[in-house]
C-alpha cells in the first residue's frame, strides 16, 4: 500500500543552487528527483539526490514542484500552475520584480510603499552627467543579469558623488557590453534589514521572517561585495516593518497566484522605510537556516504552501545565524584558479556529525564530500539559540569541526544585531500586531 504521508517532490534549478532543500526532504523520508538546467553545475548534488537531465518528463510524476530561480523560471512555474500543477516559483510579474530594478521600484510605490529617489540609465555618459549636476551620494545598481555580478554594485561615499563619476567613467571603458541597463539610486544611511514570508497562492503565510544579511568578504564588513557571507534572521508576528512593505503587495500576490518566498531589502532609519530590491525566491543561504528554523519538516512546509494551505506554521522562537564556507576564487569566477586550488577539494569532519551542516556547491563520491561546480561555494553552518549570542556559538563551533583546504568564513555573523537592535526597536519597526 501506499504510504498518503510520502510526497514526490521535483525540484527544476538553474545552476543547482536549491540542491540541499532537495537533501534534505529526502532524508525526511520523501522521494525527490532533481534536475540542473546548466549541464555546466550538473555534477553538484551528485551523491546526495537522485538526478534527472529531462525534467520536463517528470512533472506527472510529482506531487510538488520547486523551482529556484528567477532568469525565466517564473513562465514555466506559471505555466505548470494553469495546468493544475502544485508548484513553487514565480510567475513573468515577480521574476521582473528582481530582474528589472525599476519595474520592482515602481511596483512598490503604486502599492503605496515609500521609495527612494532614483534615476535609470543604459548610457555611462548620461549618467556621468547627472551625477555632476546634481552632486550627491548615489549607489550604481546595475539591472538585469549584469546585477549577479555582485562586485558592479557600488555604493557611493563622497557628497558631491564624484566617486560615483569615477566609477561610471571605468565602467563605461570596461563594463558597457555586460552593463546595459543600471540605476543611480539615492543613498540614505541607517540599518539595512529585509522582511519576508512565504506566500501559498493566495496570503502571507505566518510567521514571517526578519533577517540581516552580510554581503561583503570580510569581517567588519569590509572587501569586494559578494551574493552572501552569512545571515542572521530571527521569526516574527506581523510587525510595523512588514505592514509598511510586503503587506501592501499581497493583493497583486495573490492576483498573480504567486507561491513561495519573496523578500524585500530595506534601508530604515528615524525618517521611514526605504525597500531596495526584491528577492522574488529562495535566497541563499536564507532557505538553508529557515530550514533550521523550522519546528515542522520542510516537506510539511513546501507542501502546504504549494497546495494553498492554512497560512500558519511552525517556527521556533528565538535566534538563526548562517555562515558559508567558501573556498577560492569566491566571490569571483575564475576557472583556472578554481581548478588549482579548489576542485575536489575534500570536506573533513573531524567527528562524524553533519548537523546544521548544508551543502552548497558539493557533490558525494565514495562517501567523501567534495567541492565542485566552479564559484568556490562550499557550505553553510547554522546555530540557533534563544539569543543571537547563543545562535553564533552554535554556528562556530558547528564550524571547528570541519577542514576544507583554504577555507575562509566571516566570523562576525550576527554582530550587527547587538546595535541594530536597539536602533529598530526605538524607531518601532519590529513593534508586532
Amino acid at each position: 500500500m501506499t504510504d498518503p504521508t510520502k510526497k514526490r517532490f521535483l525540484f527544476i534549478s538553474t545552476d543547482g543552487l536549491h540542491v540541499d532543500c532537495a537533501w534534505r526532504i529526502l532524508r525526511e523520508g520523501h522521494e525527490v528527483r532533481y534536475c540542473t538546467e546548466n549541464k555546466a553545475e550538473a555534477d553538484i548534488g551528485d551523491g546526495f539526490v537522485p538526478k534527472v537531465e529531462d525534467w520536463q518528463s517528470h512533472v506527472d510524476w510529482a506531487d510538488v514542484i520547486v523551482f529556484d530561480d528567477v532568469l525565466g523560471q517564473g513562465e514555466k512555474a506559471a505555466k505548470l500552475r494553469a495546468r493544475g500543477k502544485a508548484v513553487i516559483g514565480g510567475t513573468p510579474y515577480t521574476d521582473r520584480l528582481e530582474d528589472d530594478r525599476s519595474f520592482g521600484q515602481d511596483e512598490l510605490k503604486k502599492a503605496g510603499v515609500n521609495i527612494l529617489p532614483y534615476r535609470e540609465f543604459d548610457n555611462f555618459d548620461d549618467a556621468i552627467t547627472h551625477v555632476r549636476e546634481n552632486p550627491r551620494r548615489y549607489v550604481i545598481k546595475p539591472s538585469g543579469e549584469a546585477q549577479n555580478i555582485k562586485r558592479l554594485l557600488f555604493v557611493g561615499m563622497e557628497d558631491d558623488g564624484s566617486d560615483v563619476a569615477r566609477v561610471l567613467e571605468a565602467y563605461k571603458r570596461t563594463w558597457s557590453d555586460t552593463i546595459k541597463i543600471f540605476q543611480l539610486q539615492h543613498k540614505v544611511t541607517g540599518v539595512e534589514v529585509a522582511v519576508g514570508g512565504f506566500f501559498n497562492g493566495r496570503e502571507f503565510m505566518e510567521p514571517i521572517n526578519i533577517n540581516f544579511e552580510h554581503k561583503k568578504l570580510l569581517p567588519g564588513n569590509v572587501g569586494p561585495a559578494t551574493g552572501e557571507m552569512g545571515t542572521s534572521m530571527f521569526w516574527s508576528k506581523p510587525n510595523k516593518l512588514y505592514r509598511e512593505t510586503l503587506a501592501k503587495l499581497a493583493p497583486k500576490l495573490a492576483d498573480e497566484g504567486y507561491v513561495g518566498y519573496i523578500d524585500v531589502n530595506c534601508i530604515v532609519n528615524s525618517q521611514g522605510i526605504y525597500p531596495l530590491e526584491f528577492t522574488a525566491r529562495f535566497g541563499y543561504p536564507t532557505i538553508q537556516i529557515m530550514s533550521d528554523g523550522l519546528n515542522m519538516p520542510l516537506a510539511d512546509l513546501f507542501h502546504q504552501m504549494a497546495t494553498g494551505g492554512p497560512k500558519e506554521f511552525k517556527a521556533k522562537k528565538g535566534f538563526q545565524i548562517g555562515v558559508r564556507l567558501v573556498v577560492p576564487p569566491y566571490p569571483f569566477k575564475d576557472k583556472e584558479t578554481f581548478e588549482s586550488f579548489s576542485k575536489d577539494a575534500a570536506i573533513v569532519f573531524k567527528r562524524p556529525n553533519h548537523e546544521g551542516v548544508h551543502i552548497h556547491d558539493v557533490k558525494r563520491v565514495n562517501d567523501e564530500w567534495l567541492v565542485t561546480g566552479g564559484m568556490g561555494l562550499a557550505l553553510v553552518v547554522t546555530g540557533a539559540g534563544l539569543t543571537m549570542r547563543e545562535a553564533q556559538k552554535q554556528a562556530y563551533g558547528r564550524i571547528q569541526n570541519i577542514l576544507i583546504p583554504n577555507m575562509y568564513f566571516r566570523d562576525d555573523i550576527g554582530d550587527r544585531w547587538i546595535d541594530d537592535s536597539d536602533r529598530l526597536h526605538t524607531w518601532g519597526y519590529l513593534r508586532e500586531n
